[in-house]
């Protein structure tokens, strides 16, 4: 099992790839950090429940998605190792979600609650910026996934999945990669023996 000090490592890494902090600084941020054990098949978050925290993934992978009318599961995206995870209409807003957030391995996360992210805004100024980056840099690739899921073929998109992540090519089933593509595990099977018979 990872120790919390592993965690912190990782999570200072994380935060120094966006902004500079002092040492005391960092520390005081990592402080108000929360280490959640999740097991496989275990959620963080079920529909209908106020989404309390930001999450920063230490160890594990997730999904988050949501079940339409018809009962069939969208995947907004998976979070592996160094990804942050939550559902921020819920977490800002504090109102119900309408996502889950599962384990899809036994995985490890940092949690921050909304009132401990004010305190680090009011009294660590540097903080604002960072979760300010980490917004622009979702919408940004939100966005572009839009756009994507508007413009391109399912093949495209796969193969774009498989080369933007490839570390997550051997810990996901068929079916999931499927639900995050929008087609059917059937239409994946045909895309990859088509993409197999062109090499």
């Amino acid at each position: 099992m990872t120790c919390i000090l592993q965690m912190t490592v990782l999570l200072k890494q994380n935060i120094a790839k966006h902004i500079s902090l002092s040492a005391n600084e960092t520390q005081q941020f990592c402080a108000l950090f929360e280490q959640k054990l999740i097991p496989k098949k275990s959620f963080l978050l079920r529909e209908g429940e106020i989404c309390k925290f930001e999450g920063f993934v230490t160890k594990g992978l997730f999904r988050v998605y949501h079940i339409d009318k018809n009962g069939f599961e969208q995947i907004l995206y998976f979070a592996i190792e160094n990804w942050w995870i939550t559902d921020i209409d819920s977490f800002t807003a504090e109102t119900p979600s309408q996502l889950f957030i599962e384990a899809l391995e036994d995985s490890e996360v940092l949690l921050i609650s909304k009132k401990d992210k004010e305190f680090a805004y009011a009294n660590l100024p540097q903080i604002e910026k960072l979760f300010r980056v980490m917004t622009q840099k979702t919408h940004v690739a939100l966005q572009r996934r839009m756009i994507d899921n508007l413009s391109k073929t399912a093949e495209s998109r796969y193969i774009e999945f498989t080369e933007k992540y490839p570390q997550l090519l051997q810990r996901l089933s068929n079916i999931q990669i499927g639900a995050y593509l929008g087609i059917t595990n059937v239409f994946l099977s045909n895309i990859r023996k088509k993409i197999a018979v062109k090499k």
